[in-house]
Formats: C-alpha cells, structure tokens, sequence
C-alpha cells in the first residue's frame, strides 16, 4: 500500500517519484477541479511560507499565483499593473500601518 497525497503537485514530480523506483498514480485536473485544487495549493503554500519563513517557499507562493493568473487568462504583466495601480492609489505595506479602529464623529 502506497501513501496517499490527493493534492497538486508540480509537473515534474511524478517522473522524480519514478526516478526514486516508486510509482506515482496521477490524473490531470482541468476546470473547476484545476481551480479548486490551484486555491488549496495556494493555502498550503502560504501556510508553508508562514511555517518556515524561506524564501523557497515564498518563490512556491508565486509559482501557484502566476499558474492562476495563467488559469484564468491574465498574464503577470496584468497583475504586476493592478498591483501598482492598487500601491499608488492606496499606498503599500512597507510602514507597517495597523488600523485599530475608526471612531465615529
């Protein structure tokens, strides 16, 4: 008996488990599946990323968003641009600025 995964893994993944004398089992997961299992990747990475603090996990972060950018047909150019747009019009996070609240007058 193997050991079970169910989750998405990087293209050349099952050919390094084939190279280690194992046999993966795999399918290609397209649509909504692709979709779903991109946003699960996305939470397990960042959790990653939380966990360990290395930039190797952060580089994984941006690997799972530039394949939803592809996903969902819009190129990291696009994205680069909305996230400038989004840091000039509303600033950035570089000063640390935590909101407490906001009292009515």
């Amino acid at each position: 008996m193997g050991r079970e995964y169910d989750k998405l893994v990087r293209d050349n993944i099952p050919e390094i488990i084939e190279a280690n004398n194992e046999t993966p089992v795999t399918h290609v997961a397209e649509g909504e599946e692709y979709d779903r299992r991109l946003l699960a990747k996305l939470d397990e990475e960042v959790t990653e990323y939380k966990e360990e603090r290395e930039p190797a996990e952060l580089a994984d972060v941006l690997e799972v968003v530039y394949a939803l950018c592809e996903q969902h047909e819009r190129s990291t150019e696009d994205i680069e641009e909305l996230r400038e747009q989004k840091a000039d019009e509303r600033g950035r996070f570089s000063e640390g600025i935590v909101l407490d609240r906001v009292d009515e007058e």
